[in-house]
């Protein structure tokens, strides 16, 4: 049995603005229930530990709504770990949840960057979602290359943040950022 560790953001509100924000409960809950239905086991970590925030829950959805009533899972979002007291040891792969919250505690966190760094470089497998790759900045490499150096990625794109409004809220172009390290930005339709 594979274990997968699921990353939340632990940021509440949106920049100096306070709107409410949390991870994407969907993002959470699809990708679980994958993971699940084929034998992995999941755990949850957040950056600060903790019960994370969470966007609203889509009640017309049977995933999410099964996620969030799941009895294990509850537990797991009750007290998650804090990502630097993980042991990374113990995952065979590190999937990052999206919500735009990531936007702000996924960034520059060195514990965040080892944790990722150390599965991949265990041959792992790191896979992230909508702003869940703002997690992969600056992440290096055993042999000091960037994670994201030459790598296809596809995230949230300039025009999705002008779309929901959130333009000038976040504190970057997640696409941006990521070509400026080295990745290969493919957007699909918004």
């Amino acid at each position: 049995m594979k274990k997968i560790l699921m990353v939340l953001t632990s940021v509440s509100e949106l920049g100096a603005g306070g709107e409410p924000t949390g991870y994407n409960v969907a993002e959470a809950a699809h990708p679980w229930k994958v993971f699940r239905d084929s034998g992995h086991f999941v755990d949850f970590a957040s950056i600060k530990g903790g019960q994370p925030p969470q966007d609203t829950v889509d009640t017309d959805d049977p995933i999410q709504v099964q996620f969030t009533q799941d009895e294990t899972t509850r537990a797991g979002l009750y007290n998650t770990a804090r990502v630097e007291v993980v042991d990374p040891d113990q995952y065979d792969a590190i999937y990052l949840v999206g919500g735009h919250g990531t936007m702000w505690d996924f960034p520059n966190n060195e514990f965040l960057q080892k944790l990722i760094g150390t599965v991949y470089n265990s041959g792992g497998i790191v896979g992230a979602v909508c702003h869940g790759p703002a997690g992969l900045l600056d992440v290096e490499l055993h042999h000091g290359i960037k994670l994201l150096s030459g790598k296809d990625v596809a995230v949230f794109t300039n025009d999705e943040e002008v779309a929901v409004g959130k333009d000038k809220i976040i504190p970057f172009s997640l696409a941006d950022k990521l070509v400026e390290q080295g990745a290969n930005h493919i957007a699909a339709d918004d």
